[in-house]
């Protein structure tokens, strides 16, 4: 999607800290670090959010999920870690491309805040 912020960065027309990538998924440190640790994970290929994933698509977020164990353990976040996903406006979605935060090195407690 060529006005997508996220897509645009996944391309590197856009600089950023890129923390771990591969052939479906690229992550990047966050510019508003809400932890110590604080990664955003975006499947390269455009999804607006978690309500647009398809049996077409889901593999995508396979993948996200198995970059985040290994960025759990390039990161040596074993202590724990949280991810998270906002799926439209109320929940918070500000860049409409599903991403994840993963969040780590403060405790994270509960409920979320």
């Amino acid at each position: 999607m060529s006005d997508c912020l996220f897509c645009k960065i996944a391309a590197g027309e856009i600089p950023s800290t890129k923390i771990y990538e591969d052939e479906y998924v690229y992550a990047f440190a966050d510019i508003a670090p809400q932890a110590p640790f604080h990664a955003v994970v975006i499947p390269k290929q455009h999804i607006a959010s978690a309500d647009e994933i398809t049996a077409d698509n889901s593999f995508l977020v396979a993948r996200v999920f198995e970059a985040v164990a290994k960025i759990a353990k390039q990161e040596n976040l074993s202590d724990g870690y949280r991810v998270v996903n906002n799926c439209g406006e109320a929940a918070g979605q500000t860049v409409h491309h599903i991403h994840f935060h993963l969040l780590a090195r403060r405790d994270l407690g509960w409920p979320p805040g």
